[in-house]
C-alpha cells in the first residue's frame, strides 16, 4: 500500500504545482483584462471579471492537457472539452459570487477582491478537474499527456 500511496502523492504535488504554474498565467490574463476592460474600456466590474475569468479558463485549458496532467482518462475529447468547461461555468458563477460579496458587500476595491476570490477558485477548479477529468480509474490504460513523462 504504501509503494503505491508514494508515487501516487508524487504525481499530485508535481500536477499540483504544474496547475499552480498554469493557472498563474492564467490568472495574470484574467487580471489584465479585468482592470483593462473596467478601468479603460468602463465595462462594470463583473462583466470585466467574467471575460477574464473565461479567457483565463481557455489558457488553463490548453496547459493542463499540454503540460499539468499526466493522465487522459476521458477518450472523447468533445466530452473533455465540454467537463472542464461545465466545470468553468461552475467556477464563473462561484468567482461573479464572490467578486460581488467581496466590492457590494464587503467594500472592497474590484482588484483587491480578486485576489481571495482566486485562491478559492484555484483550489475548487484544481480538485474538480483532476477528480472529475484527469483521473484515471482503473480499466483500459490511460492516454497519457505531456506530463506523464
Amino acid at each position: 500500500m504504501k509503494a503505491r500511496l508514494l508515487p501516487a502523492a508524487r504525481t499530485l504535488l508535481r500536477e499540483g504545482w504544474r496547475y499552480f504554474l498554469a493557472s498563474a498565467m492564467a490568472l495574470a490574463l484574467d487580471f489584465v483584462l479585468l482592470i483593462s476592460l473596467t478601468r479603460y474600456a468602463g465595462l462594470p466590474y463583473l462583466v470585466s471579471a467574467a471575460s477574464g475569468f473565461c479567457a483565463g479558463t481557455v489558457l488553463t485549458y490548453a496547459l493542463s492537457v499540454t503540460w499539468v496532467f499526466g493522465q487522459r482518462p476521458v477518450k472523447d475529447r468533445r466530452v473533455e472539452v465540454m467537463g472542464f468547461f461545465l466545470i468553468g461555468l461552475a467556477g464563473l458563477g462561484l468567482n461573479e459570487l464572490l467578486m460581488k460579496a467581496f466590492v457590494d458587500g464587503a467594500h472592497l476595491n474590484y482588484v483587491l477582491a480578486k485576489v481571495p476570490t482566486a485562491g478559492i477558485g484555484f483550489c475548487t477548479n484544481f480538485a474538480m478537474r483532476r477528480l472529475l477529468l484527469f483521473t484515471h480509474r482503473g480499466g483500459s490504460s490511460p492516454s497519457a499527456g505531456a506530463g506523464a513523462r
